[in-house]
């Protein structure tokens, strides 16, 4: 893995971000990290690292400041949550547009010679996506593009701008397409949280509270892959290695439904089985989204190998700790 360079990684502050300089950090780097979110936001950070607090990359001149004498960068920011906020923030999704422009301007000018993009699944087309239980979603189903609203024509659209910049001015591009990654050291409630963390908390409190009911957004037979963090940063930092500068999945392709999703978490609760008030009127993204991992598999080596179970128990085990220490006022983890 990378040793002894000195890497920018932008998101730091941010559930993913926060991961990855932890490991880079344990791989000997030096480290510069930002973030637009003031330090009590930030999910994780190091003293060892150098930190930069609400530094809004958005704006070129954050950006051309920041780079300097950078060996790599690694642009893991956006403003994004999960279904909730995507659906109803649209705007807001697609100004981070600006972050990777902004951003690729002051690596060409500065001769930074490779560059990752963390996109998202939100990125394929969501005509492939109307059925449950979808066979896995291949790199080539980005096309023709119909993602998901804002949010995913963000991402597309920044995946063409690291081509481009790869192109005219030989910037060396990583980018991948991350499958709903989950676990400790991200948002669980206020309005940014995905899937697996609202239910391990809607778990975690009908259990303290006695309750025998938890909300449901849609029918629960929507499906979808979620992968631990722990494999999303060995597989990004497998990809960012890796000569190969074409978009590539990273994801789990262990399937699953909301409902199988919460007979897990009832399981790893050891709570009597919950009824389900399915809201039917909440944003629920599309019907089906799966990884397949046949290119990943050839070109990186790499499979997921923290089975769902297992990822949901380390998950939900920290949620409940952070629970019983701050209760329900958790603001300091779901400031944009």
């Amino acid at each position: 893995m990378i040793k002894n360079k000195k890497i920018l990684v932008v998101g730091a502050g941010g559930f993913i971000g926060g991961h990855l300089v932890k490991r880079l950090l344990e791989n000997d780097n030096s480290i510069i990290a930002s973030d637009i979110k003031p330090k009590e936001y930030w999910f994780q950070d190091f003293d060892n690292a150098e930190n930069h607090y609400s530094m809004d990359m958005k704006e070129i001149n954050n950006c051309r400041k920041i780079v300097k004498n950078i060996d790599y960068v690694f642009n893991m920011a956006c403003n994004m949550g999960g279904m909730g906020f995507i659906e109803n923030n649209k705007a807001e999704c697609m100004q981070s547009v600006l972050i990777n422009t902004n951003l690729l301007i002051a690596c060409k000018e500065e001769g930074i010679k490779r560059y990752f993009f963390s996109s998202s699944a939100c990125a394929y087309n969501k005509s492939k996506q109307q059925e449950v239980f979808i066979e896995g979603l291949k790199e080539s189903d980005a096309y023709p593009a119909d993602p998901e609203d804002g949010y995913g024509w963000e991402k597309l659209f920044s995946e063409r701008m690291c081509r481009h910049f790869m192109e005219d001015y030989n910037i060396e591009v990583r980018i991948a397409r991350y499958h709903n990654i989950y676990g400790p050291f991200g948002t669980y409630d206020g309005g940014r949280e995905k899937a697996p963390a609202a239910l391990c908390r809607k778990v975690i409190y009908a259990k303290e509270n006695n309750e025998n009911k938890i909300d449901v957004w849609g029918d629960g037979k929507q499906t979808r892959s979620f992968l631990f963090i722990d494999d999303c940063i060995e597989g990004t930092l497998r990809l960012f290695e890796s000569d190969f500068s074409e978009p590539v999945n990273i994801g789990s392709d262990e399937q699953v439904s909301i409902n199988q999703m919460i007979d897990l978490i009832e399981d790893i609760s050891k709570i009597k089985k919950l009824k389900r008030d399915y809201q039917l009127d909440k944003p629920k993204g599309v019907r089906g989204r799966s990884s397949n991992n046949d290119l990943v598999k050839k070109v990186l080596n790499w499979s997921f190998k923290i089975k769902l179970k297992d990822g949901l128990k380390i998950t939900y085990e920290w949620m409940n700790s952070e629970i019983n220490k701050h209760g329900s006022n958790l603001s300091r983890f779901t400031k944009s």
